[in-house]
């Protein structure tokens, strides 16, 4: 095997290394004897989305802690930042979840979070990971004890669900609610199927949910925050205010205003970065996006005397620039935004909570406040590949990308990296004109279809 860990955990194909059973056993085993402190009964919570294979997983990592002497709580479907607050919230050593996010449902991952409701930092990952790939046994941090009175136990956290639901409401403001506001909600057949809607019919709003029957295989199939379109036609046929579409583990949210449109990312930091600057919210008077996010966020910034940093993509980086520039918002295009005031990871709920705040305290449509920002004409190509050699040993490549940015000048940029979850290399082209960088993206890609390219089975 690889590396395990990539940028938000292990992930891959469920019964295919990494995420085997017999992989997944000792990353619980591996993670129980690392990170117990030297205690017996350490506690770990195990939250995983509606995929078919997380039940096996559960089951596997829960084998694994207890065999160390490591008590579990489970939670049963759950979403991603969900477990980051209850970690804290019940002082538990350590929160993982059991998801692939907005990847089909034939993947699946493991994500670890510290007793602090932060991710563990590489160091952590890379012991673990030593751990695991080291073929020799893992054995309990006191071998004396190993016996039957030692072992972990696990127990169901039945009230899981009304504790989240509790918190996800404290971060809306106390003094409004969202009666009179139709929404509709997209949950992607995933991790929010549960909660989204009740948090929002909680708080007063009348909603039309989609894909909230998941049955193991359908979760983000043709929906949530990687499909759109389709909140886009339910708003505007349910004749809503916004419609709110999350992906598979519920960290994510995309949005669409009254007309359809769709709000991204970058929309919902700039008007959200601006409403809390406004009212004197935005710590460190910064907003931390990705190489990723469109030009047009920083320039709606820059006007409003906002800085933008940019980190390398991933949440875990945008993270990690706000802690050290003492910034509290932060995100990606793919709407995975950070509110530091109220939880330590994205909160696709909690993002949609704010922008539903700022629509209620100033009574301006969702459609006005994303005007604040223009999108500069951007185009993604993404090429599946073989293998990820690094991309200045291609010359052939290099060249025509310096080519590109020379033509582009200060009009646009190009950007070419791989996914630190799946096998692609991903091309982005900003400028001008649609038409133009849409044939500067598709040579780009094309160039690299010929050098590092799957061509599929049977070629």
């Amino acid at each position: 095997m690889n590396r395990l860990f990539g940028t938000d955990g292990v992930r891959g194909t469920a019964n295919k290394e990494p995420m085997t059973v017999e992989t997944v056993l000792k990353l619980g085993k591996a993670a129980s004897a690392l990170l117990s402190n030297g205690r017996a009964h350490h506690k770990f919570i195990i939250g995983k989305d509606t995929r078919l294979s997380g039940y096996m997983f559960e089951m596997a990592l829960t084998a694994g802690i207890t065999s160390m002497g490591g008590d579990v709580l489970l939670t049963g479907p759950f979403p991603t930042p969900g477990i980051a607050y209850l970690t804290t919230e019940i002082k538990a050593d350590v929160g993982i979840v059991i998801s692939a996010s907005h990847n089909p449902y034939m993947d699946n991952g493991i994500k670890f979070f510290g007793s602090d409701g932060y991710k563990l930092n590489d160091t952590i990952e890379s012991e673990i990971e030593r751990l695991v790939l080291s073929g020799s046994t893992i054995r309990p941090p006191r071998p004396e004890e190993r016996i039957a009175e030692n072992i972990g136990k696990a127990y169901r956290l039945s009230d899981a669900m009304g504790r989240y639901i509790v918190f996800l409401k404290h971060s809306f403001p106390k003094e409004i609610s969202l009666s009179g506001i139709r929404m509709a909600v997209d949950c992607a057949n995933g991790a929010t199927y549960r909660v989204a809607p009740a948090v929002f019919q909680e708080l007063g709003a009348s909603i039309a949910v989609v894909c909230a029957q998941p049955n193991g295989k359908n979760i983000n199939h043709n929906c949530g925050s990687t499909h759109p379109d389709l909140i886009a036609s339910t708003a505007k046929k349910y004749g809503a205010d916004i419609g709110v579409a999350f992906d598979g583990d519920g960290d994510r949210a995309i949005l669409c205003d009254e007309k359809g449109n769709i709000v991204d990312g970058d929309a919902i930091l700039a008007m959200t970065a601006i409403h809390m600057k406004n009212a004197g919210r935005l710590k460190g008077n910064g907003v931390v996006s990705t190489v990723m996010s469109n030009i047009g966020l920083e320039l709606a910034l820059k006007q409003e005397g906002i800085k933008l940093i940019r980190a390398e993509v991933g949440d875990r980086y945008v993270l990690e620039s706000m802690l050290r520039e003492g910034i509290v918002l932060g995100g990606e295009q793919s709407g995975h935004i950070i509110f530091i005031e109220h939880n330590t990871a994205g909160d696709g709920i909690i993002t949609a909570l704010q922008v539903l705040a700022i629509m209620v305290l100033t009574g301006r449509k969702l459609s006005e406040l994303a005007g604040i920002m223009s999108h500069c004409p951007q185009v993604m190509i993404n090429v599946r590949v073989t293998g990820k050699p690094p991309l200045k040993s291609m010359p052939d490549a290099q060249r025509l990308i310096q080519g590109i940015s020379d033509k582009l000048k200060d009009s646009g940029r190009v950007l070419v990296r791989y996914s630190g979850t799946e096998p692609l290399v991903r091309v982005m082209v900003e400028g001008p004109e649609h038409s133009l960088i849409q044939g500067y993206a598709q040579e780009i890609a094309d160039t690299f279809k010929k050098l590092i390219g799957d061509k599929g089975p049977g070629t």
